[in-house]
């Protein structure tokens, strides 16, 4: 992913459904982090997410760009992912500016 290819990926609507991981995929992957991080709740408790959401052009099923993050805090997550990409595709914010604060705000909030 790159800013000069924003317009035909990230920026077009319902791109992310293109590329999103089965949910066997996910779920599977969800499973075996979850015993590797010690995490003992029920998978419906957490959502398998991305570190660089797919709305920023991240790796679909790279493993190290995936990780059980619980509920609530995935859905509050999810809503600031889809702020960036507005800003990302209205010009505000340049793609790797708003993928460094993703990247911040997952390392230091959660």
């Amino acid at each position: 992913m790159t800013q000069s290819n924003i317009r035909s990926t990230i920026c077009r609507s319902g791109w992310t459904a293109t590329i999103r991981p089965p949910v066997a995929y996910t779920n599977d992957l969800k499973r075996k982090q979850m015993r590797v991080y010690g995490e003992t709740g029920a998978l419906s408790e957490y959502q398998e997410d991305h570190l660089i959401s797919l709305e920023l052009g991240g790796n679909p099923t790279d493993p190290r760009n995936l990780w059980p993050e619980p509920y609530p805090r995935a859905a509050e997550v999810d809503k600031i992912e889809n702020e960036l990409n507005a800003q990302v595709c209205s010009g505000e914010l340049t793609l790797a500016q708003a993928q460094q604060r993703e990247d911040d705000l997952k390392h230091t909030q959660g």
